[in-house]
C-alpha cells in the first residue's frame, strides 16, 4: 500500500508529517465531520408531493450559516466610478437588478473610453422597465464580458467598412463604430447606413449628426421605413435602400438589425458582389446565461453566447435552415 505525506500543525505551531494511511484517514474523517452540518446535499433541495397520511416521513436537520464575509463582494462593483472590466466591440455584459432579475445586453460604449461603460437599452420588460426608472445613483451589478466580440485587430483591421443597423441594433455597432473612429489609422474608408420605423426611433442621433457625420472619409446614410412629418431624408426599408446604394464591394460589412432585416439586407449584399467571408453580424438576441449552460441560445452545433454572438455570414449557412 502506498504511503500518504501530509503536512499538519500542532499546537506549538510546529509542522508534522503524516505517512500512514490510517492517520490520513482519521484527519480525513474529522474534517468530513465538522463540515457536515455546512453542507446542503442536492436530493433535500428538490421538491417533491408527498400523498397525505401515507405514513411517509422526511428528516430534517439544522444547517449552521456561514459566517458573515469580512469584506463585500466585488464582481462588478466599481467604487471608483469606473469600468467594471475591459471589453472588445461586439461583446455583452449581464445587467442584474436584485429582485427584479438580469438580462444581456450588448457594451455599446467602445473600449477606448476607460472612464466607463454604456448600454443602449429599449423598455420592453421587468428589467429594462426598472432601467428605466432608475434614478442617478442607484446600485446594480454588472458580469461579464461575455461573448467573442469583432475581429478589430485581424479581418477588420486596414480594410475599408460597411456598417448597417436597424432600430436598437445600432447598440453593438457603435461600439464598433467608435473603436474604429478612435484608431483612425488603423482602417479605411467608412459607410455607415442606419435606418429604424421612425425618425423617433434613431438611437444616438446627436452624435450620429455632431461626430459621425461630421468626421473625415465617413459616409453617414439614415433611413426610415415611412414618410413623416418634419423628415426630409430618405424614406425605405434598409435592405432595399442597400441596393439603391449600391455600395463598391471592396469592403468589409459589418450588420445588425432583427432577424427579418439581416435576412434581407444579407440578400441585398450578395446581390451586389459582397462575398459571405466579407459579411460579419451579431446574434445576442438569442443570449441568456452567458455561459452556455441554459440552452436558450443553442443552434445547431453553435452556443451564440460562446461561439459568437459575431459570426461571419458563411458561418450562417451552417445552421439549421428554421434559424
Amino acid at each position: 500500500m502506498s504511503e500518504f505525506n501530509t503536512n499538519v500543525t500542532n499546537q506549538s505551531g510546529e509542522g508534522q508529517e503524516i505517512k500512514s494511511v490510517e492517520m490520513k484517514t482519521f484527519y480525513d474523517s474529522e474534517l468530513i465531520k465538522n463540515a457536515e452540518p455546512l453542507l446542503v446535499h442536492d436530493k433535500f433541495g428538490q421538491k417533491r408531493s408527498i400523498p397525505k397520511g401515507n405514513g411517509e416521513t422526511i428528516e430534517f436537520r439544522k444547517l449552521n450559516p456561514f459566517p458573515k464575509a469580512s469584506a463585500p463582494l466585488t464582481e462588478g462593483v466599481t467604487p471608483d466610478g469606473k469600468k467594471a472590466f475591459d471589453h472588445r466591440p461586439g461583446q455583452c455584459a449581464m445587467l442584474s437588478i436584485p429582485g427584479v432579475g438580469e438580462a444581456m445586453f450588448s457594451i455599446t460604449s467602445s473600449p477606448t473610453n476607460t472612464e466607463f461603460m454604456e448600454f443602449s437599452i429599449k423598455k420592453c420588460g421587468c428589467v429594462t422597465e426598472w432601467l428605466h426608472q432608475a434614478e442617478a445613483g442607484q446600485q446594480i451589478t454588472i458580469r461579464g464580458p461575455y461573448g467573442n466580440g469583432f475581429p478589430m485587430e485581424g479581418e477588420l483591421k486596414g480594410k475599408n467598412l460597411l456598417f448597417i443597423a436597424g432600430g436598437i441594433a445600432l447598440a453593438p455597432l457603435r461600439s464598433v463604430i467608435n473603436y474604429v473612429l478612435d484608431n483612425r489609422d488603423n482602417y479605411g474608408h467608412v459607410d455607415i447606413l442606419y435606418g429604424s420605423r421612425s425618425a423617433d426611433d434613431l438611437v444616438q442621433l446627436k452624435e450620429i449628426q455632431d461626430v459621425w457625420m461630421k468626421t473625415e472619409d465617413v459616409d453617414v446614410f439614415l433611413t426610415i421605413d415611412r414618410p413623416q412629418e418634419g423628415w426630409d431624408g430618405h424614406v425605405g426599408f434598409v435592405p432595399t435602400y442597400v441596393k439603391e446604394l449600391g455600395f463598391d464591394t471592396n469592403k468589409v460589412a459589418v450588420l445588425c438589425g432583427p432577424p427579418i432585416m439581416i435576412k434581407f439586407t444579407l440578400e441585398g449584399l450578395c446581390a451586389i458582389g459582397f462575398e459571405k467571408t466579407n459579411i460579419y453580424t451579431t446574434l445576442e438576441l438569442r443570449m441568456k446565461c452567458g455561459v452556455g449552460k441554459c440552452g436558450r441560445c443553442n443552434v445547431g452545433a453553435k452556443y451564440v453566447c460562446k461561439d459568437g454572438p459575431v459570426f461571419r455570414c458563411d458561418e450562417l449557412d451552417e445552421l439549421p435552415a428554421e434559424y
